[in-house]
């Protein structure tokens, strides 16, 4: 069918233009969830019972004819009902059938919701969302927009914190905003005799827990201390933080040291500071990274995390998660080498 933004996808439920059949896609997973309740609750507003017209399917346990037998049932004492679909990917191409088919003619009185983190294209049931369902994308999101919707999330929370704070949160935790409401929500509540997160709550409750995140990854992987490297990249993905969300970071900080390299060559001090976030203890992490690296093996760096996002991108090594973290690992031993 068509391809919306998230906006147009607010603006058509608020108008009640709800359709058929979505597919959200995209490694955003807190803005995909919360995009599928959005349309599960514009669907199902009014409905009495609605325990009885909402199911949702992971078929990765569940078989595809037990997903499609669900939309195919009428609402109970409602004009539509819901079905959530999940885990699609890794269905063997025969199984695929019963999926394919309900795509070609879906019911009137049933919205399916199609969610995954992303698609092998050159599946046959691929091929068939795309065609017949409404796309919206949730890519990451960049640092900007994940310092406004941080913003926005403590208004929510009745909480304040200045800027510079809220760029150490985003520096230290990632893009990955479901890892950022839950750190969002940690501080919120220590903070909330004052009203206000300061940097010395983020040092306590964020730096000392992560200990590493950003800076000092990517001093190991300056320093080719491949083995801490991967000790650390290993303990950042157990504490849950998403696989492209550390690319980003770790391709941040190869572009943040190739202009600090430059500046710093220059003589300019100031401009140097200006592109150092955190604590003390982080920008002196920084500077001392900064001192050992070298212009070239940095351009080198940047080079292979460009490939390594088009080995996720492209799903090389498998797809979702387990691919993403191989394809990390590997970045990470040729960073380091």
């Amino acid at each position: 069918m068509s391809s919306i933004t998230r906006t147009e996808l607010d603006r058509s439920l608020t108008a009640g233009r709800i359709q058929p059949l979505y597919l959200l896609v995209g490694c955003e997973g807190y803005l995909r969830d919360v995009a599928a309740q959005r349309i599960t609750d514009a669907t199902l507003a009014g409905t009495l019972l609605r325990e009885f017209n909402e199911s949702t399917f992971s078929l990765s346990t569940d078989h595809p004819v037990s997903a499609v037998a669900a939309a195919e049932q009428l609402p109970m004492m409602s004009e539509r009902r819901v079905v959530r679909i999940r885990d699609f990917g890794k269905l063997r191409e025969a199984d695929e059938g019963p999926l394919i088919s309900y795509l070609a003619r879906p019911v009137d009185s049933t919205v399916v919701i199609f969610v995954a983190e992303d698609l092998d294209k050159r599946k046959k049931l691929t091929k068939a969302l795309l065609s017949s369902c409404t796309v919206v994308e949730f890519a990451a999101v960049k640092d900007s927009e994940a310092r406004s919707w941080a913003k926005g999330r403590l208004r929510e929370l009745k909480i304040t914190a200045d800027d510079r704070v809220l760029s150490d949160i985003v520096q230290l935790v990632g893009c990955s905003l479901q890892t950022l409401n839950s750190e969002l929500e940690k501080l919120a509540a220590a903070a909330v005799d004052t009203g206000r997160i300061t940097s010395n709550h983020v040092d306590e409750l964020i730096g000392r827990s992560r200990e590493l995140s950003n800076f000092d990854l990517g001093d190991q992987l300056v320093a080719g201390d491949r083995a801490r490297a991967l000790e650390t990249l290993h303990r950042l993905l157990d504490d849950d933080v998403a696989p492209v969300m550390l690319l980003g970071l770790i391709a941040s900080n190869y572009h943040r040291l190739a202009l600090a390299k430059e500046f710093h060559q220059r003589g300019n001090r100031d401009e140097v500071n200006r592109l150092i976030y955190g604590p003390p203890a982080k920008r002196d992490a920084f500077m001392r990274t900064l001192q050992r690296s070298d212009a070239k093996k940095i351009a080198r760096g940047i080079q292979l995390i460009a490939a390594a996002d088009l080995a996720i991108k492209t799903s090389q090594g498998g797809g979702g998660t387990k691919g993403a973290r191989l394809q990390l690992e590997i970045l990470v031993c040729e960073l380091a080498a």
